[in-house]
């Protein structure tokens, strides 16, 4: 039986929460829909004191940015895209658009079409998170989105140098200094001086995720990525408490509301990793930040055996999944729920969330239970399409329809299989009841 050392906030209290953030959301957009730019103004200077004749930046805006990256800097940001982009070409050449013949003169497919047109969103209050860009405007492109916009908040009173950056090179077609609820509410609904578009996607903080679920149906989006979360699934021979709370800590550092859960099967090492991060927590430079996500909502868990970890794992369906056991690979061949799993002492989740080619939005509040994370899929749509080329073929089908309308009732759904039948096939089919074909009153 497992048992929790340490427990984060409760479900009513993370309701609470949940529900002010609603209301702010559904009034802001509200008010986008209503007065468009006008309203995004007044949302951008009340929540980023951050005010311009045009969110657009310009062509020389954008190339100061990327001018000013130093060598190295410019050497880091290409060799990132270079591993992503890299990920989401093998990604899209797995999807196969396809067409077979299942019946003699029946043809039926499938195409894998790109959308026209995507919104990426870039965090960037807090830390200028410029993998965003990558994650976000490279796989849209691999996929073959013609249109790919951008929007992050400005940093420290200006466009975020390294974001637009980095935004620039993965390729979008227009970049805005725009943050939050007006940024995504902008791009969905449009206004005078933003076209909307097609698809949302990019991770954010409460506030944006928030603004994505209200807008899905009005647009696309990829999943629900909000704050971040991550579960060290750990034990003595494959971690030690070090790593472990420097891993937990290096992701709650994201702000005071994402969750780090620590499951072992050692209560010994799961009370030195406690007193570890208490360690770590003097000396990191954004323990600020840290200390409250993990008095918050850290939370630590000693289950008795492996089979019980992944079944608590799965239950938590966090974001991210940090392995570092003595066996892996038990956990990837049994775990189900997850937005991406790091395997082994030698990655860590900041490795996916930089660097190393697999795409860091993710699903959050345990929608791993039903989607995986952003790839070159969520640009496409798979749509269907059917051919017959015989009349014996449409004959055929048609006599199948007309008996199961007549099931159903449908009979002018029935009408359209019958008159293929009495136009390409044998007359006075038993129809089940239903008229026979011939006996119809041509139109």
């Amino acid at each position: 039986m497992a048992q929790w050392l340490k427990r984060g906030a409760t479900a009513q209290a993370k309701a609470d929460a949940d529900c002010k953030v609603r209301d702010i959301v559904e009034a802001a957009l509200a008010d986008i829909a209503v007065r468009g730019d006008v309203a995004v103004r007044e949302l951008s200077v009340k929540f980023d004191g951050w005010d311009r004749e045009d969110y657009q930046l310009s062509q020389a805006e954008i190339d100061a940015c990327v001018d000013s990256l130093s060598p190295q800097e410019r050497k880091d940001i290409l060799f990132a895209q270079t591993q992503v982009r890299g990920f989401a070409q093998v990604q899209r050449a797995s999807m196969q658009d396809v067409e077979v013949e299942t019946l003699p003169g029946v043809i039926l497919g499938h195409r894998n079409i790109p959308l026209n047109s995507a919104g990426c969103y870039v965090p960037g209050g807090k830390y200028p998170l410029l993998a965003s860009a990558h994650m976000s405007v490279i796989t849209a492109k691999v996929a073959g989105v013609k249109r790919v916009i951008t929007c992050a908040p400005p940093f420290q009173g200006k466009p975020a140098r390294a974001i637009v950056a980095a935004q620039a090179m993965a390729g979008a077609d227009a970049i805005y200094a725009l943050g939050g609820i007006q940024a995504v509410g902008a791009m969905a609904l449009g206004t005078a001086s933003i076209e909307p578009v097609d698809i949302l996607v990019g991770p954010g903080n409460a506030f944006v995720a928030e603004a994505k679920r209200q807008l899905y149906g009005r647009v696309g989006i990829d999943l629900f990525a909000g704050p971040t979360e991550t579960l060290i699934i750990a034990d003595e021979i494959g971690c030690d408490p070090e790593l472990a709370a420097t891993d937990i800590l290096g992701q709650v550092e994201h702000g005071p509301d994402s969750p780090g859960v620590l499951l072992t099967n050692s209560e010994r090492f799961a009370r030195a990793t406690m007193a570890e991060i208490e360690r770590l927590l003097l000396i990191l430079p954004t323990a600020d930040y840290a200390r409250k996500a993990w008095e918050a909502f850290g939370e630590v868990i000693v289950a008795d055996s492996y089979e019980e970890m992944v079944r608590i794992a799965d239950d938590l369906a966090s974001e991210h999944v940090q392995v570092m056991t003595a066996d892996p690979d038990y956990f990837l061949r049994h775990m189900t729920n997850y937005g991406a799993l790091f395997l082994g002492a030698r990655t860590n989740v900041a490795f996916g969330d930089k660097v190393i080619g697999t795409n860091h939005t993710l699903p959050t509040k345990k929608a791993a239970r039903f989607t995986g994370g952003l790839w070159v899929g969520k640009f496409l749509k798979t749509c269907t399409y059917q051919r017959v080329l015989t009349d014996e073929a449409s004959a055929l089908v048609g006599e199948y329809c007309s008996r199961l309308c007549a099931l159903e009732g449908f009979a002018g759904h029935g009408e359209q299989a019958n008159i293929r039948v009495r136009r390409y096939g044998r007359r006075n089919v038993d129809y089940a009841g239903q008229v026979a074909p011939s006996e119809l009153t041509r139109a």
